[in-house]
């Protein structure tokens, strides 16, 4: 095997590595900051049940970061190099600054930025005007049907907050509609596309699933009584904890899969892409350790700074984002965990009322999921520049 391919796999399992690192937090900080488990019970819990995920899925998010973001000839060995390092270098220091970042999009950028460096624009694939024009009208539509919806909603009811009703509608029209078109085949996003749409959606997705299952437990258990409910939902937590760490192995895990099956195509060690058993393995292995690891700074974050979590809001919001994960892993978009349970925590905290969430947090956070690709492709970029010196 040639040193440029070994170091380009060690790569790979590096950045699952990292990722495991920050993403520890998605699936640990509810259960760590309701007190549910200890960090040790919990980083060992999510390290195994993040090992099951990618097996008991297919590998069609793998097939997506291998050929449905950059053109596939234009994925030579060097490039894979230059847009691992730079999603690494992004994982590793946002994990020490304690946001929680999407890696998938670190790699996703990554990718983008030294592909160009190496052929141009024309390496990238792109959306056509036509898949384009009818995500604007779907778009449109959900926000128009949304809004009308909950402002009628509002008018029968009687409620002064009519505005926040129409925004509160238009952003649910959002997330409705657009997973509709999917299911129903009439809005066909992939690849890059529908990576930068669920941008978007996965975290409106996790609030709304958390946020209407919020209600409903506090609905249904309203007269309860707070210590037996406390203890439930403790128990309850530990099987949400678990389905959602499946969720984060079974698409997050795939990202060195895809790199990896990409450069021993690149090699000509693989004739057509198919994911060998062997990286599965490595694959899984490496997301696992960096999650047993943990990221202390992130979980810090996710679990106590964002908003003060119960045991039953906890089991909400990793129940609503686990939920928003496999639907989204079912379709091979390679999508951010950390934005869908993100958005599930804001849910179940806006239960409580507005003031119950730092949003003051929260815009930090989401910065940095807005800066995240274009940063990391200016990184790769440069990288690919800097890797072509040492190499010719």
């Amino acid at each position: 095997m040639e040193p440029v391919l070994l170091v380009a796999i060690i790569l790979a399992l590096l950045f699952n590595f990292v990722n495991g690192l920050n993403d520890a937090a998605n699936a640990i900080a509810t259960v760590i900051a309701t007190r549910v488990l200890t960090p040790l019970q919990a980083v060992l819990m999510a390290a195994c049940f993040n090992f099951i995920g990618p097996l008991l899925f297919t590998t069609a998010v793998a097939k997506t970061i291998g050929q449905g973001i950059v053109q596939p000839e234009y994925l030579t060995v060097p490039v894979l190099c230059a847009g691992i390092l730079a999603a690494v270098v992004w994982v590793y220091i946002s994990t020490q600054a304690g946001l929680p970042i999407s890696a998938t999009h670190a790699m996703v950028g990554g990718l983008l930025g030294s592909a160009v460096a190496y052929a141009g624009l024309a390496a990238g694939i792109w959306p056509s005007v036509e898949i384009l024009g009818r995500l604007v009208l779907f778009v449109l539509a959900g926000t128009s049907l949304g809004a009308a919806g909950f402002t009628l909603m509002a008018i029968l009811h009687r409620e002064a907050a009519i505005l926040q009703y129409a925004v509160f509608g238009a952003l649910a029209g959002i997330v409705l509609i657009i997973p509709a078109g999917l299911i129903t085949g009439t809005l066909p996003l992939s690849g890059f596309l529908a990576i930068v749409v669920f941008i978007a959606v996965s975290p409106l997705l996790g609030f709304m699933a958390a946020f209407l299952l919020g209600l409903i437990v506090i609905r249904l258990f309203r007269h309860a009584n707070q210590r037996r409910m406390n203890f439930v939902f403790s128990k309850a937590q530990i099987f949400s904890a678990a389905f959602y760490s499946i969720g984060h192995g079974s698409n997050d895990a795939q990202n060195a899969m895809g790199v990896i099956t990409a450069t021993l195509l690149a090699a000509g060690i693989l004739s057509e892409f198919v994911v060998p058993f062997w990286v599965i393995i490595l694959s899984c292995t490496a997301i696992a350790m960096g999650t047993f690891l943990g990221g202390r700074n992130v979980i810090r974050t996710m679990g106590l700074r964002i908003t003060t979590l119960r045991p039953y809001q906890g089991f909400c919001a990793e129940t609503g984002g686990g939920v928003a994960l496999s639907f989204i892993t079912a379709f091979g978009v390679p999508v951010s965990t950390t934005h869908a349970i993100s958005g599930a925590i804001m849910g179940v905290g806006s239960t409580m009322g507005y003031a119950a969430v730092q949003w003051g947090l929260v815009r930090r956070i989401v910065a940095a999921w807005i800066f995240t690709i274009p940063l990391t492709g200016i990184v790769a970029y440069l990288s690919y520049h800097l890797l072509n010196l040492f190499l010719y």
